[in-house]
């Protein structure tokens, strides 16, 4: 909490440590400042292998509870409840590199088409167009303001929106003509109508009912926009790895792609070069005529 993530990141580590206490209670370990390193090692060999209890973890999930276990055994040094940290010498599985995955810009359109013939349609098609046009995540868009988005005028360059990231960081994003345009319709056309069904809320995005739109919510819109649409089932981040390869592809400079995604580190952006360089190496092989021996 005291770093600021998201409840999201707390819920993922609450279960990991209750994960990892029942696990060092069953080895007879009953207080942390009794665990070695050897007990930590047991636990991570437990999750990689799994045990009766639950299956195999994929190697993101370990390193995520080894991440959770680090910080618990610091903090208990730093308070003085063990007198060392037996977490300091396991690390956390190297986690393959997995290339984002992004629908082509066509596939774009076909999706927010689709978006406008659904039962919310100027509510759905407002929402997609703020995802693939300010490479926002789900939980940045649903927990817009209305107050947060900037119109000066319908056709103004200046249009702008604030998101409210990861680690309670704010960023503000340009908002493009085609977003600007479907937000504004949706806040004259819908969001008064479903308003009127809530009792007052200064969220952007509102449900059927009048509340604000959930996660879940969102994540149900997209599914069913993207079987309209006659795409593949589409992740929450989809949208938002399309913005950022769409722009590489462009020829936008990867740093400018950093601050529009509020990626704390360049290294995380980085990723989406690398698949413009895949994208190009297919164009290469199947265009040039002594690519292929």
């Amino acid at each position: 909490m005291e770093r600021g993530l998201s409840v999201h990141t707390l819920a993922s580590y609450r279960r990991d440590l209750s994960r990892y206490e029942a696990t060092v209670a069953e080895n007879g370990v009953a207080e942390c400042a009794a665990v070695s390193p050897r007990d930590i090692e047991r636990y991570v060999a437990t999750l990689r292998d799994g045990n009766a209890e639950h299956a195999p973890l994929a190697t993101p999930s370990v390193a995520r509870a080894v991440i959770a276990v680090r910080g618990f055994h610091k903090f208990a040094l730093q308070e003085r409840w063990s007198p060392d940290d037996p977490a300091a010498g396991v690390s956390p599985p190297t986690i393959p590199l997995r290339l984002p995955k992004a629908i082509t810009v066509d596939e774009v359109e076909q999706l927010l088409y689709a978006a406008s013939e659904s039962p919310l349609g100027l509510r759905d098609r407002a929402l997609l167009e703020l995802l693939y046009g300010t490479g926002a995540r789900i939980s940045e868009a649903i927990g817009m303001a209305v107050d947060d988005v900037t119109m000066l005028g319908k056709d103004s360059d200046a249009a702008t929106v604030r998101l409210h990231g990861k680690g309670g960081k704010t960023r503000v994003v340009p908002l493009g003509s085609y977003a600007l345009q479907a937000i504004d319709a949706y806040l004259v056309r819908s969001r008064p109508e479903l308003a009127g069904k809530g009792h007052g809320t200064p969220a952007l995005f509102l449900g059927a009912r009048g509340t604000p739109l959930s996660r879940q919510g969102a994540w149900l819109v997209l599914q069913a926009v993207a079987e309209r649409a006659g795409l593949p089932r589409l992740s929450p981040h989809t949208l938002r790895h399309s913005f950022a390869t769409h722009l590489l592809d462009g020829g936008a400079d990867v740093r400018v792609v950093q601050e529009l995604l509020g990626h704390s580190s360049v290294a995380t952006t980085q990723v989406y070069t690398l698949v413009t360089v895949e994208k190009l190496r297919e164009v290469y092989a199947a265009s040039h005529p002594r690519a292929l021996a």
